[in-house]
Formats: C-alpha cells, sequence, structure tokens
C-alpha cells in the first residue's frame, strides 16, 4: 500500500474520483440525455478533463500547499457541482453569472429549496471526505516534482482539453457559436468550463452597451418593418377602447390542465367554462417564451414585446434600460397603471424595474393584511389577495391598466389539506402530483374575482385577460408528465407543453371565438394595443397583433427553438406540426430556413437589450436620434 501511494499522488487520486462523480451526476442524477456513443463518450470524458485541469495547478505548489489546495477545491467544486444539481431540479438549466445577481430571491424561496434537496445528495460529498482524510497526511501523497515535470503535466491538461474541444466540435459544429441550449454546452465541454464560457460571455456583453452606436438601431428597425409591422387593422380594432384593462399573470399554469380531470374531476372549471363564452377570445396555440428570469421576464416580453435574454432575468441586468414600455404608452392615452402581487418588492428587482417602466403605482406584499389562516407556500393566497385588492382597483382613476400575478399556483405547489378540492394525481413525481390540486384553487381563485369586479360594478367596463406566465412542469418530471399524457416527451411534445392559457374576456362582446393561430407572449403588447385602438405605428416590436392576417408565421423560444405554421423545431430536429413526426430532408431545408429567420430576430433583440439600443431611438417620430439628443438622454 505504501509503494502504491508514492506511484498515484494525490491530485491523480482526487482526478479519478471527482470526475467519475461528476460523471454520475451528469448520468444519473441530471439525467443529460445521451443520443449516440460519441456523445456519452464525450459525456464520460469531460468530467475527468475539467477534474485533471483544476488539480494538475496543485504540482506548481509546495508539498504543504499542495493539499491545502486540493482540499478546497475539491469542497468548492463539489459545492458548483451541487448548486447547478439544486437549479437544474427546478429550472431545467444551469446557474449564469447573471443568475448569481439575482441571490436576494433566495431569501424568497424558502420551502421550495428544501424540496429539491435530496437525500442521496450526500453520495456528492464522499470523494471531499476521503481526499480532505488523504490529505492530511502530506509525505505520503504530495509530489515534489522537477521543472521538466511540472511542466509535462500542465502540457497533458492542455492535450486533454484540445482533445475534448475537437470531439465536442465534431459532434455539434459552431458549438460556442450555437450556444442557445446549455445543456449543450455542458453535456460537450463539462459543467466547470460551461462556467468559464459563461463568465467569458458575461464580460463580453457587459462591454457592448459601451461599444454601441446608433448604426445598429437602424439594422433592428430595417428588420422590423419588414417582417413584424403591419398597417392593417382588424374588425377588432378599438372593441375595448376606453375600457380598463385587468391583466392576470396567471403563475405556473400550462395548457395540459385545461379540460383535464383527476379522478373524474375537472382540475379548471371555471377556465373551461371561460374559454368557451361568446365573450371570450381564446387562443389555444399560445407559446410562454420566457427564459432564466421565469415569472419576470413573461412580465418584460408583455411589457416591451422582446425576448428575454438567454442568460439571467433582464429585470436584474438591465433595469435602467431605455424601454417603450406597454405601461408608458398606456400612460400617455390617460390609463393609470398599477401592478398588484403580494410579494417582497425587490424579488426579481421589481420596485426599481416598474419605475423605469413607468407603472404609477405597485401594490407590494405591504399593502396586503397576511395571517395564518390566508398564508402558505408563497406568500398570500389567491383568494385573500384578489379580495383585498378590489378596494384598491375601486379607487383607482379609470381608465387603468392593472396587472395582478398570482402566487398559490407557484413550484413547489403547496396546498393546504382543508383548502385542496381536488385529489393529488398518482405518480412518480410529487411535484405533478400536487400541480394540479393548486391549479384547481388558483381556477377557484379567478372565478371568485370576476364575482368581486361584478360586485364593485368593474366587470361590464372592463376587459379581462388570463395568460400562463411559464411552465410549471420541467424537463425534470418528464417520466410523470408522459404517464399522465399517455405519449412520450420527445422534442416535438417538449415544444407542445410549453402551451400557456391565454384568453382575453370582453364583458358585452358576443363575437367571440376561439383562434387556432400560434401565438406568444411578445404578441401580446401589439395585440392590446390593436383592441384599446391606440395606434403605435413609431414602436418597434417582435410581436404581431394576433388578429391582423399580415403577420410574421413563427413563433421563436429563448433556446432557439420554434413553432410556424408548418414546423416545430427543438435540439436540431425539424417535425412536422400537424402529425409531431420527423420531415423529410427536403422538407427539412424549408424548415431551417425558419430556423435562421428565428436566430436573426432573438439576436436582433439580444442586441437591443445589450446594447441599450432604444437610447439611440426617438419613438415620438419613428426615427434614430440625433447625437445630441443621445448625449442628452444619457445624462
Amino acid at each position: 500500500m505504501q509503494a502504491f501511494r508514492w506511484k498515484v499522488p494525490l491530485f491523480i487520486l482526487a482526478t479519478i474520483f471527482f470526475g467519475l462523480k461528476t460523471y454520475l451526476v451528469y448520468r444519473f442524477m441530471l439525467n443529460l440525455s445521451i443520443e449516440n456513443p460519441m456523445q456519452e463518450l464525450i459525456l464520460f470524458l469531460n468530467p475527468f478533463v475539467s477534474a485533471y485541469l483544476v488539480f494538475a495547478i496543485s504540482v506548481w505548489l509546495k508539498p504543504h500547499r499542495q493539499m491545502k489546495y486540493l482540499r478546497w477545491t475539491a469542497l468548492v467544486g463539489t459545492m458548483i457541482l451541487y448548486l447547478n444539481l439544486v437549479f437544474y431540479r427546478n429550472f431545467t438549466d444551469f446557474i449564469t453569472i447573471p443568475v448569481l445577481f439575482q441571490g436576494n430571491n433566495a431569501a424568497d424561496l424558502g420551502g421550495s429549496l428544501l424540496s429539491l434537496i435530496h437525500f442521496q445528495d450526500i453520495f456528492i460529498f464522499i470523494d471531499v471526505v476521503i481526499i480532505w482524510y488523504l490529505s492530511k497526511n502530506m509525505d505520503s501523497w504530495s509530489v515534489n516534482f522537477s521543472k521538466a515535470g511540472k511542466i509535462t503535466v500542465t502540457a497533458v491538461t492542455f492535450l486533454l482539453m484540445t482533445t475534448n474541444v475537437v470531439l465536442a466540435e465534431m459532434e455539434r459544429p459552431m458549438l460556442f457559436v450555437r450556444a442557445f441550449d446549455r445543456e449543450y454546452l455542458v453535456k460537450n465541454i463539462g459543467i466547470f468550463n460551461y462556467h468559464l464560457y459563461d463568465a467569458t460571455m458575461h464580460t463580453k456583453t457587459k462591454a457592448q452597451r459601451v461599444f454601441a452606436d446608433g448604426s445598429e438601431i437602424s439594422e433592428v428597425e430595417n428588420y422590423i418593418r419588414e417582417n413584424t409591422e403591419s398597417d392593417q387593422k382588424s374588425d377588432l380594432f378599438g372593441v375595448a377602447e376606453g375600457k380598463n384593462v385587468i391583466f392576470v399573470s396567471v403563475e405556473s399554469m400550462q395548457n395540459f390542465v385545461l379540460d383535464a380531470k383527476i379522478n373524474g374531476k375537472e382540475v379548471t372549471p371555471f377556465m373551461n367554462d371561460l374559454k368557451e363564452r361568446k365573450d371570450t377570445i381564446f387562443f389555444p396555440n399560445f407559446y410562454h417564451q420566457t427564459a432564466q428570469g421565469k415569472t419576470s421576464d413573461s412580465e418584460f416580453i408583455v411589457e416591451n414585446s422582446l425576448y428575454p435574454l438567454p442568460r439571467g432575468a433582464v429585470y436584474f441586468t438591465h433595469a435602467a434600460n431605455e424601454y417603450n414600455s406597454l405601461p408608458e404608452i398606456l400612460n400617455e392615452n390617460n390609463y393609470y397603471t398599477s401592478v398588484y402581487h403580494a410579494n417582497n418588492k425587490s424579488f426579481w428587482n421589481r420596485d426599481v424595474m416598474y419605475d423605469n417602466l413607468g407603472y404609477d403605482k405597485f401594490f407590494d406584499e405591504k399593502s396586503f393584511e397576511e395571517t395564518e389562516e390566508n398564508t402558505f407556500g408563497w406568500g398570500l393566497e389567491d383568494k385573500a389577495f384578489f379580495e383585498q385588492s378590489i378596494k384598491y382597483l375601486k379607487d383607482q382613476k379609470q381608465p387603468f391598466y392593472s396587472k395582478f400575478i398570482t402566487l398559490t399556483h407557484h413550484f413547489p405547489f403547496e396546498l393546504p389539506e382543508d383548502k385542496s378540492n381536488l385529489d393529488l394525481y398518482d405518480s412518480n413525481s410529487r411535484t405533478l402530483n400536487h400541480y394540479f390540486p393548486t391549479a384547481r384553487y388558483t381556477d377557484e381563485a379567478l372565478e371568485k374575482f370576476f364575482q368581486n369586479l361584478k360586485d364593485a360594478g368593474l366587470y361590464e367596463d372592463s376587459i379581462i385577460v388570463l395568460m400562463g406566465d411559464h411552465y410549471g412542469i420541467s424537463d425534470y418530471h418528464n417520466a410523470a408528465m408522459s404517464q399522465f399524457l399517455g405519449k412520450e416527451i420527445d422534442g416535438y411534445q417538449h415544444v407542445q407543453n410549453q402551451r400557456v392559457p391565454f384568453m382575453i374576456h370582453i364583458p358585452g362582446y358576443d363575437q367571440g371565438k376561439t383562434y387556432d393561430k400560434i401565438a406568444g407572449q411578445v404578441d401580446v403588447k401589439p395585440t392590446l394595443l390593436h383592441l384599446l385602438g391606440i395606434p403605435a405605428e413609431n414602436d418597434l416590436t417582435f410581436g404581431t397583433d394576433l388578429f391582423t392576417e399580415d403577420r410574421k408565421k413563427f413563433i421563436a423560444m429563448r433556446d432557439g427553438s420554434f413553432v410556424s405554421d408548418k414546423y416545430v423545431y427543438k435540439n436540431e430536429v425539424c417535425y412536422d406540426r400537424q402529425t409531431g413526426e420527423e420531415v423529410s430532408d427536403t422538407e427539412a431545408e424549408s424548415c431551417l430556413a425558419v430556423k435562421k429567420k428565428v436566430d436573426k430576430e432573438l439576436s436582433l433583440s439580444d442586441s437591443l437589450i445589450y446594447g441599450d439600443l432604444f437610447r439611440f431611438y426617438n419613438f415620438d417620430q419613428g426615427e434614430k436620434q440625433s447625437e445630441k439628443e443621445t448625449t442628452v438622454s444619457d445624462k
């Protein structure tokens, strides 16, 4: 045993332990998908490459410092791995640097965070304990290589890295250029190299505003004029002119609950009825388009008809930018604008962002009375939230635009037994099992809210918009979702699962119907302005009014997937939108032509935000500002 110790330095053992552990986490805890033997090889190789890269640095240190370095590096690396695992269980995504700046949100996670920690996670820390124990015997495990030996060890590092990158590029050409999907990056270069890449991208994007100039806004303007802008006005233009707008962002509500039953009972009986009524316009093929910002991304998209960022949340990273938001436009048309949300005002940096977007008032948690009886999960229950909001709503100057953000139907979907009117679902996913009772509770709260509006005399003079903000059930629960839906969750079905409720209820309107056209959150702003009869000729948006026939034929997702009239695209596979089958090679060319437009549109939206390009644009005149105007606005 003594001879073995001298032959195998601790940095090599640490590489083996840590690499093997990381591979097992990738394969069996993150459940990263493997499509071919090359992907399996790369997934197995990159944990050892990353571990060797870090632990081999120890050979340049003195023996007593080597052991200390290996101990703490193993611990820090394990914590990074574990935090990504916990994050992935909720968001099916990996941590980015902008997400770390949202750390004040963690204080509000509470039970959500605890539900993401599993007993078997202790396995992840076993090698840290072993390395910590062995490192105490410095003489047995340290090395004292010559300078040539140290250089050789380091050279092996670069050889391994080069091999990893070459294999990754062979498996997925232009991997670092088409980096919408962070899972592909992690599978190909490892979670630690991914974080280095993320840090590089963060530095690059932070510099974009500094070097941006007015010429870039012209490219965005030309694209929008050619692809999304329309002079058409449908018969619904101005149908809600002068009416109040009550916009309800329904937390985590997805379309698969509509018309669904658990043990013979409807999950959402009120919404099921509402979408069929003659005074409701319903879009069954409406997709959320959020990314890491989740609810805040949903708000940002609706308010600005721009896409969220691929990393972090715009509400945090670019809250000081210039925007031409929906609240601002409505303010200019004599609307009073407000937000109701019974949560900490700083969560998602809302207090700062709302002020910049032009909201007149934010009714946060301090505006509501919370008790032990009406508070659970993430805070004030939806029924009490709506009921307590009415007194404020009645006192607002009319017409008003008021946004309500619900809380009860929020992960981890906690609901006291005495408040539940629906059985739990029976699957291997606790999250999915509890999803349905909270969905039912929120549906009941919405029904009661409609009655509250009628009792307050606000119903007839308002239009009420219901929209799911983002998914509630992530890919982590695909096995249970497959059981519920009775079908495999492939790329096609994953995209279809991103549909969320979107219905516009107009009291007194008797020509409501179901519109089967594809739609997304980016279309909400121009659609609402159209209904209110407010022209927006000088606006720059990537969405289009949903009642106009002259509109683009695709809906882009933040990860680069899309839905068009003919195709659904996900993970480099094109599916027929009607059948769900993969298309032929001939048809794939047409599908990929749409993909180019999607990538272009996402890229232009990113450049708008990263470069704060709206500071170069005069929305009153619909043209680029002069240098003098830009200088004044920057000040």
